[in-house]
């Protein structure tokens, strides 16, 4: 599959140095409480990643014409809840995985109390910052708080996780698939989406359903891609062990449609992804692109 165009490469450039500029400057000024806790903050958060659910929200205001200023701390917050999730699924309890963005994970950089706390500590974060997101109204900052809140808890990405947990070892059917996606990982990419979209006074609701169409889809297309990655990645690119999920018995898509219907699925997500997005004009044009290489990423 292509790489991403230069129009997009330079977008996801300069979002991810706006995004962690402000992460570090934000993490830095935390406050006085424990150092190691603060380190285990850091790392899990500003050890790479590529950014996608703040790039994502940013391209959403865009397409409103809303400035990426307005975007920038709801941005934040996506990655800090991401961040989290990521400590905590890692852990022995969840998936016991000792490698993330190829290095250590942080339970093992640290140690496994530590991890839980970092992650409960960003969480937290997470919406203390929405509560204060400069330049934005009372009631924007509320409905995003609301749209963080829903797409993190139990009936978004924790209440995927827990079906995950539950499915181990189990035969699923693609609908009993498909809503453990749609919760684990597409409830956040969702709200990413929704919450650039929020920071627009004028959003209009036929523009709002349209964009919770596209990063619906979309959230399924990104899953739909790791599962393929996690059995045709490489670990030194993909950042973590390939063949993982495969190992502790998984439910994936390859594993229900074989390699060729899960690529088949992964481009009518595509389609249905580029079609929800029709009513928008060139102002549209990097969700178009995001749509693209989500589904060609290769870690």
């Amino acid at each position: 599959m292509p790489a991403p165009n230069s129009r997009l490469t330079t977008f996801l450039e300069e979002c991810r140095q706006r995004i962690d500029t402000e992460l570090e400057r934000r993490l830095s000024a935390t406050g006085n409480g424990s150092g190691r806790l603060q380190q285990a903050m850091r790392y899990s958060v500003l050890g790479g990643g590529k950014r996608i659910r703040p790039a994502l929200c940013m391209a959403a205001a865009a397409a409103l014409g809303q400035p990426q200023d307005k975007a920038t701390v709801p941005a934040c917050t996506l990655e800090l809840v991401h961040a989290y999730s990521l400590i905590h699924d890692d852990l022995p309890a969840m998936d016991d995985d000792e490698l993330r963005r190829g290095r250590a994970t942080t339970h093992i950089a640290f140690d496994e109390a530590t991890a839980i706390l970092a992650g409960d500590a960003l969480q937290t974060l997470a919406f203390g910052w929405l509560a204060d997101a400069p330049g934005l109204s009372d009631q924007i900052r509320l409905a995003l708080i609301r749209e963080l809140a829903s797409a993190s808890g139990h009936l978004g990405m924790v209440g995927g996780q827990a079906i995950d947990l539950e499915s181990v070892g189990k035969r699923l059917t693609i609908d009993q698939l498909e809503k453990m996606h749609r919760h684990k990982t597409g409830a956040l990419i969702a709200a990413s989406v929704r919450m650039g979209a929020l920071t627009a006074p004028g959003v209009s609701d036929d523009q709002l359903s349209a964009l919770t169409i596209y990063s619906q889809t979309l959230g399924l297309a990104f899953q739909v891609q790791d599962d393929l990655l996690d059995i045709e990645g490489d670990t030194a690119v993909i950042g973590k062990p390939q063949g993982s999920d495969l190992a502790r018995a998984k439910p994936t898509y390859p594993s229900l449609l074989g390699t060729m219907g899960a690529r088949d699925y992964l481009a009518q997500l595509l389609d249905a992804a580029l079609s929800s997005l029709e009513g928008f004009g060139e102002e549209g044009d990097i969700l178009r692109d995001m749509a693209g290489y989500v589904v060609a990423r290769t870690h």
